[in-house]
């Protein structure tokens, strides 16, 4: 049985594969600098964001790691209580 690894390798070797998995994560990079930006324009550390979502400072810190990694999608609730919890308002459109 192959591994993980060796199977992403595989997959990734087709060029409309990886086109695919390169735009998924640039709209998962530009999701996560927003939240950063958000973050950081109300002057709050992951702690203080976690304290106002009702959460750990972990849970932030895996939320933010794991978008940078692309290997978690966040559900939309967490991503409201993200972006109430920096006096933002979470806006999704479809274009």
């Amino acid at each position: 049985m192959a591994t993980y690894k060796e199977l992403r390798k595989l997959a990734l070797a087709d060029p409309e594969v990886r086109a695919e998995v390169e735009r998924l994560n640039r709209e998962e990079y530009a999701v996560l600098d927003q939240m950063l930006a958000a973050r950081h324009a109300a002057g709050l550390s992951q702690a203080q964001v976690a304290e106002r979502m009702g959460t750990h400072a972990p849970a932030v810190t895996r939320l933010e790691r794991a978008l940078e990694s692309g290997q978690h999608s966040p559900s939309i609730e967490t991503l409201r209580k993200y972006a109430a919890a920096c006096g933002k308002k979470l806006v999704i459109t479809i274009a």
